[in-house]
């Protein structure tokens, strides 16, 4: 019997693992899961199964661009900047949404894309830039920061806070009332939200009225429940978030603004809203941090949505359960930005 036991004890893991894989997959919203198997059939594996950085960022830049709106809006104006990087680092490119509805002083959104840090561009999510712009008639400036491994930490947070400090020192150009700037990013974009958040409170500028980080990329140990549990789900899962942490981080120690999770003080950050799926790898490491936020007296909103996976809203955006998940965000903007 004693020969059997770890033979048993692996049985029993490999069938514990295949249940929960199982429950996941039938705890994915219906709707959202038409979304996902296109994906899946186009790229088996999903994204982490291209091995090559470059050529997933290329496959994700082309996917990306193929879901934005072919046609011109008219009803924005957009312009492009390049601004000088921190000390001796490239120029940052900013794409700046205008509404041609909006007058001299217009709320302001700072838009910071995701992909984990290591893909993900201003242009694959323009169509939710101008979305926001123009729902919300706010002035959007989306910032592309550098990516890693190519850049590990600290290049992308430096990237985010020279463009939001360069966005609030140039409202009057933009439109856009310094009162009023949000910052918003989903993923790894939500993650360097709350960083760029925190590095301007520390700092004293600029002052941000309110952060909207979406199922946030925040804490590089992955040892959460869910952080376990998630996996071959396709999207993001354990595999692709720790080869990305590891990127990122290049071998160094992180600190608060590289994973905010690590963070020990919260106070006096910016009334927040960040929400989650249910079968997303995030989903607990952002639940604590919304508490912690909660404790530390900084005014939170906390969404989990059941049947929602990583991103679901942007992969199935037809889904219903993807127009609550958009309807609430801009019904949470609205109230910030127009108090």
């Amino acid at each position: 019997m004693r020969k059997l036991f770890p033979i048993t004890l692996f049985l029993s893991v490999c069938f514990s693992f295949a249940q929960s894989q199982h429950t996941i997959n039938n705890t994915i919203d219906p709707e959202s899961k038409i979304g996902l198997d296109a994906l899946l059939t186009a790229v088996p594996g999903g994204f982490n199964s291209i091995r090559d950085v470059v050529e997933r960022r290329n496959f994700t830049n082309a996917l990306f661009a193929s879901m934005q709106s072919p046609e011109v809006n008219p009803n924005i104006r957009i312009t492009d900047y390049k601004i000088p990087g921190l000390k001796s680092a490239p120029d940052i490119p900013l794409r700046v949404y205008t509404p041609k509805t909006a007058g001299q002083k217009n709320p302001g959104i700072y838009y910071i894309h995701g992909g984990g840090m290591i893909i993900g561009s201003i242009q694959g999510e323009e169509s939710n830039a101008i979305a926001l712009a123009l729902k919300l008639n706010a002035v959007v400036v989306s910032v592309g920061y550098r990516l890693a491994p190519e850049n590990p930490y600290p290049a992308a947070v430096e990237d985010c806070y020279t463009g939001l400090k360069w966005m609030a020192e140039n409202c009057d150009k933009l439109g856009v009332d310094l009162d009023r700037i949000a910052v918003y990013g989903g993923s790894a974009g939500g993650g360097l939200t709350i960083a760029t958040t925190m590095m301007a409170r520390d700092k004293n500028f600029p002052k941000v009225c309110f952060q909207m980080p979406l199922y946030p990329m925040i804490d590089d140990r992955n040892t959460t429940v869910s952080s376990h549990l998630i996996k071959n789900i396709g999207i993001w899962d354990r595999e692709a978030n720790i080869e990305a942490w590891n990127w990122y981080l290049g071998g160094k120690e992180a600190d608060q603004y590289a994973a905010p999770a690590r963070a020990k003080y919260l106070q006096l950050l910016p009334p927040t809203f960040i929400d989650v799926g249910e079968n997303d790898l995030f989903r607990d490491e952002d639940l604590e941090f919304a508490q912690r936020l909660i404790e530390a007296g900084v005014r939170t909103e906390f969404h989990l949505y059941p049947g929602a996976f990583h991103a679901s809203e942007i992969i199935s955006p037809e889904a219903s359960l993807s127009k609550k998940i958009w309807e609430t965000r801009y019904i949470a903007l609205k109230k910030a930005l127009y108090p």
